[in-house]
């Protein structure tokens, strides 16, 4: 991240909106010091959170990148991503739903892909699944989330699924991380995806009525990082083995 850059931009955006440093700390809850030091690009102790709020205030959005060999990171986040689809599939399946993984559709005009669309034949069910390696952008996820349960309907009948009801179920990759933002979000979620822990699996044996719940999933992350490792990589001399034999 260029820090110069991001300062001299918050401090063009702040005197193009015709701001005092006062007045942007007033907006973003924080102090006018705070503020000075991210304008002048000193944002070794500056805390992310308080440059996203400092952004926000200016109506602006912040976006952070992290590049590693070339084209490396996107393969390993798609091969998570992929890694935990398919750990959820292995578990609905053996629960006896019929499931179809990134569903494209186009209703209305409305486009967009259904990570796991999953189908109870038995009680006409749909579950309309999002699944996310990191816990996300809680109010993207949400709406995001409910327009695919939405047009869930729809999308079924084009496959020939007739739903009598519709379910939404939030996977997200179980660990501290994760467990720590849903809690620091709790009246989000807890409003949004009510259902939790041992609901979830109970609700998935016999889907019994609507469903909003969230489901913490393991799948393996060190197996994931084996087959993603990209770039050169060290080869060990065989013990015993002599150079030049």
């Amino acid at each position: 991240m260029d820090s110069l850059r991001v300062g001299r931009s918050i401090r063009a955006l702040r005197i193009r909106q015709d701001l005092r440093q006062a007045d942007l700390a007033g907006l973003a809850g924080l102090s006018r010091t705070q503020v000075a030091r991210i304008e002048r690009g000193e944002l070794q102790r500056i805390p992310l959170g308080d440059l996203g709020l400092v952004v926000t205030a200016l109506r602006a959005d912040l976006d952070l990148r992290v590049r590693w060999h070339g084209e490396g990171l996107d393969r390993l986040l798609d091969a998570a991503h992929a890694a935990l689809v398919e750990r959820l599939v292995a578990l609905l399946g053996g629960l006896g739903w019929e499931c179809a993984v990134e569903v494209s559709f186009n209703v209305a005009g409305e486009r967009g892909s259904i990570d796991v669309l999953a189908w109870h034949a038995p009680t006409a069910t749909l579950l309309v699944v999002e699944v996310k390696t990191v816990v996300p952008d809680a109010q993207g996820t949400l709406s995001a989330h409910d327009r695919k349960a939405r047009l869930g309907r729809t999308i079924a009948r084009a496959r020939g699924w007739d739903p009598a009801v519709v379910a939404r179920l939030l996977v997200v990759a179980d660990g501290a991380t994760s467990r720590r933002r849903v809690s620091e979000l709790a009246l989000t979620f807890d409003s949004a995806y009510p259902a939790r822990s041992w609901a979830v699996p109970r609700w998935l044996k016999a889907p019994t009525g609507p469903l909003a719940g969230l489901l913490f999933l393991s799948y393996g992350r060190a197996a994931v990082s084996r087959r993603t490792v990209t770039g050169r990589q060290r080869v060990r001399r065989p013990i015993g083995s002599r150079a030049g034999s």
